[in-house]
């Protein structure tokens, strides 16, 4: 390696560390308001997961997004005419790249960069040390962003014999999986409930495995990705869903949230899986449009977590056992920063599943640095990432206050006392959180003819462009249309459960903002 001179940026300039959908909306905001954002990308192109070609890339041949065109998208660049419901990776990185060109922010990516270490300046700032085709540079930023992704590190759980696990494809994560070729007439075991667990499963069977098994600890509930034809993500995710969640007791919202997913998708168990716990936040959810039907259809077959491994024989914990050629492990990521100081690293307290961060962004002892993305989000990502952004450049630009230090230290502090719960978050708790933050988060009571859309519609990206900083002129009609795409909300008018569930949202955040 051969280290270059040290270099100190200006003080407008702005590392951002990954080019993924984090890294460029945040980019593309910053940039907005006066920054010089500089992006340091480790693969040969941007798009971060999108990126089929990137060694980090957890996608597949012939995978397909779980939420919908209309939710996975940035508020100011739209899908082309034809794209699909449910977009192809293809059609995700291709999108991603237009978004670059068009906010031009090609010329500010360097990609085959990868970042060795950031840690703090004497003097304030931040030391980025990278390297690039044998060279090393070192250099001085004010200020920078980590959006290097939270889903880079492959978790695989200790398992008795894995090791020693000898059928003919071997074990692999999901994030190796390139699509169902290799598993034909093969009997395939995947292990784990995750989305992409049963996604592939299903893959899998539906193009030729000879049998198919998952195995898993706890049965989760199990959302299609159409409800009625109205994709899900425009159902589950919504803001009176947010706003309920912060006022009523967690039983009260347990016992809602199930009776919904009964309603809509059934019990695991009515389709011959598992009987999940009924607490529903205890059990979890998770989302596959095939997954289910193949069960009941004896096409899949569920058992219980592995007890252990000997050769190709896997025994699982209710007694039963069986002979495969692959294991598919569908089992999360770790959190993982590995260019962070050890210093830095203890300041933030990360650990493989936790960082300490106010509203999972600021630190109040690390001034000028940001984080995007890295919270493990259920539902859909671009709206939320774009909230991230725009609060994090709104915030040092000074377009608005920048939160104090005891608001910072009051928002660390309930970072830490998460520690040890469930660290999934639905998609509705951080939009509201970012959206008001960034001063973005629409005053339903400004929009009388958009209240059902802004209630009970999806949280489109456009929806938080209505009013604050960059608002936009056609933005209620877009919200509207956004809400009556797939003819989910054609009208203002609510039915009686929707009116309900407004008048005691509303009321309870009317009282607060007093």
């Amino acid at each position: 390696m051969t280290d270059l001179a040290f270099q100190k940026m200006p003080p407008n300039a702005v590392a951002i560390i990954g080019a993924g959908p984090a890294g460029l909306v945040t980019a593309r905001w910053l940039a907005s308001h006066g920054f010089d954002p500089i992006l340091f990308e480790a693969a040969d192109r941007l798009g971060g997961q999108w990126n089929a070609a990137s060694p980090l890339s957890g996608t597949w041949r012939g995978m397909r997004t779980n939420t919908s065109r209309v939710m996975t998208r940035f508020s100011d660049l739209d899908h082309p005419e034809g794209t699909p419901v449910y977009p192809s990776r293809e059609d995700m990185h291709a999108y991603l790249e237009r978004y670059a060109e068009h906010f031009g922010l090609v010329p500010r990516i360097r990609c085959r960069t990868w970042v060795e270490r950031l840690d703090k300046a004497e003097g304030g700032g931040w030391l980025l040390r990278s390297h690039r085709d044998g060279k090393v540079r070192t250099e001085h930023f004010a200020r920078v962003v980590v959006a290097s992704g939270r889903y880079v590190a492959p978790e695989v759980p200790t398992v008795p014999g894995l090791n020693g696990f000898t059928g003919a494809l071997g074990v692999a994560h999901t994030s190796q999986y390139d699509g169902p070729q290799a598993y034909r007439g093969k009997d395939v075991l995947v292990a784990g409930c995750s989305i992409s667990a049963l996604e592939i499963a299903s893959d899998i069977i539906l193009s030729g495995a000879r049998s198919v098994t998952v195995c898993y600890r706890r049965q989760r509930y199990v959302l299609p990705k159409i409800l009625a034809g109205v994709p899900t993500d425009h159902v589950m995710f919504t803001r009176a869903a947010g706003l309920a969640g912060e006022i009523l007791p967690p039983d009260d919202l347990a016992a809602g949230l199930k009776a919904t997913v009964l309603r809509v998708a059934g019990s695991p168990d009515q389709f011959g899986a598992m009987t999940p716990d009924e607490n529903i936040f205890a059990a979890g959810i998770t989302q596959s449009q095939n997954f289910l039907p193949l069960v009941a259809e004896g096409r899949i077959v569920v058992r219980p977590w592995i007890e252990a491994i000997n050769g190709r024989s896997v025994a699982f914990a209710d007694g039963s056992q069986g002979e495969f050629d692959a294991i598919v492990f569908g089992t999360g990521y770790r959190l993982s920063l590995p260019f962070l100081a050890p210093e830095l690293a203890a300041t933030l307290g990360l650990d493989p599943t936790h960082i300490d961060l106010c509203d999972h962004t600021f630190h109040p002892e690390l001034e000028g640095l940001a984080f995007v993305g890295l919270y493990d989000q259920v539902g859909p990502l671009f709206p939320v990432l774009e909230l991230q952004g725009r609060w994090i450049a709104y915030t040092w630009a000074g377009v608005i206050p920048a939160l104090g230090r005891e608001a910072l230290a009051a928002g660390l502090a309930r970072s830490r006392a998460q520690r040890g719960g469930p660290q999934s978050i639905p998609m509705q708790v951080l939009a509201l959180i970012f959206a008001r933050n960034a001063g973005v988060e629409p005053d339903l009571g400004r929009w009388p003819d958009l209240e059902r859309a802004l209630l009970f519609g999806p949280l489109s990206p456009v929806s938080f462009r209505l009013h604050g900083p960059d608002s936009l002129e056609d933005a209620p009609a877009l919200t509207a249309a956004a809400a009556a795409c797939f003819g989910a909300i054609r009208s203002p008018e609510m039915n009686n459960e929707e009116r309900g569930l407004r008048d005691l949202v509303t009321r309870t955040d009317a009282s607060q903002a007093a």
